[in-house]
């Protein structure tokens, strides 16, 4: 009875924590796309070679952490779901004792942007739910359908079905909710505050306007209107995107916006590249990581007023862009 009992306790807790994890990571795949890549480089895991397939194995990952997680809830095929939480988090005890040991990677991202821990308490966490997910094992038997086993099948591939349409939204556009630090009604100043007596670094850091002329970010961020045009990386930025924002910062300069582009590129020729592309404003130098934190696009656009960011679209939503 009392195997059946923690049975019971860790069946919850175990499929509540993979549905968590999952969803949060789930509305912004590319942050945990970016978190492979920073596993997979040199001087962490030297696996290299497998960065191109950051994107696929962490999409493989969200579905299957929360798929997995609804699937011991409902009681589908209990011996594989079980065997399979075993696997992921004997994964995932491995890396975060590497990042804890070694200090390679402070923030393993195991719920994304939503929830940080330190690599030393992600540790101890993946520890006490491999007690938990032992204990699945150990009680199986008791592990049944929750309703029916055809309800807990079609509930199961509803899952799968349902995490891939919300993969596609969000890759086609943005994040479906924005656990980080540039969300939209941010004040960026307030955000680049150390709180008093506290050492911690602030969420919003590594921010700028890099010119020939300085850092432009205290006057972009006096501006009534501003916007910004983020290409983290020019080389990988998608010409119909630069055409298409391109068209929506000139309505915007029309209509009395400040407009600055922002990269971490170095561009050699930075005239022919403003005439070539038809983006003859500010252009600035930011650390790459922080622009891929600002916004999720390739290029994106990002509304700033009076320091409040008013608004964010992927190139692909250009034509909705609210001035």
């Amino acid at each position: 009875m009392i195997l059946k009992l923690l049975t019971h306790i860790s069946r919850v807790l175990v499929g509540l924590l993979f549905i968590y994890s999952g969803f949060v990571k789930l509305v912004d795949p590319i942050g945990s796309q970016y978190k492979f890549e920073e596993y997979f480089s040199a001087g962490v895991l030297n696996l290299e070679f497998l960065i191109p397939f950051a994107l696929p194995f962490s999409i493989l990952l969200i579905v299957t952490e929360l798929v997995l997680g609804i699937m011991l809830l409902v009681g589908y095929k209990a011996k594989f779901t079980v065997w399979s939480l075993f696997g992921i988090n004997l994964i995932f005890l491995f890396l975060t004792w590497y990042s804890y040991t070694y200090n390679k990677v402070t923030d393993c991202g195991c719920f994304g942007d939503a929830l940080k821990l330190t690599p030393k308490e992600t540790f101890y966490k993946n520890v006490v739910f491999m007690v938990f997910i032992v204990i699945l094992i150990l009680g199986v038997q008791y592990i049944k359908p929750f309703i029916s086993s055809k309800i807990a099948s079609i509930t199961t591939f509803a899952s799968i079905f349902v995490s891939l349409l919300v993969t596609y939204y969000v890759l086609q556009h943005l994040p479906i909710i924005d656990f980080r630090a540039y969300s939209v009604g941010t004040d960026i100043a307030e955000g680049m505050k150390y709180q008093e007596g506290s050492d911690d670094i602030p969420p919003i850091h590594d921010f700028m306007i890099e010119t020939d002329e300085g850092d432009k970010l205290e006057e972009m961020l006096a501006k009534e209107k501003a916007m910004l045009i983020v290409m983290s990386n020019f080389d990988k930025t998608e010409e119909e995107g630069i055409s298409k924002v391109s068209e929506v910062a000139k309505q915007a300069s029309e209509q009395g916006y400040e407009i600055y582009v922002l990269t971490a590129s170095y561009i050699e020729d930075l005239a022919a590249t403003q005439q070539k592309y038809g983006l003859p404003y500010t252009f600035g130098f930011c650390d790459e990581t922080a622009l891929k934190t600002v916004i999720r696009a390739n290029p994106g656009i990002v509304t700033v007023k009076n320091g409040i960011i008013a608004g964010k679209w992927n190139w692909t939503d250009a034509d909705d862009v609210k001035l």
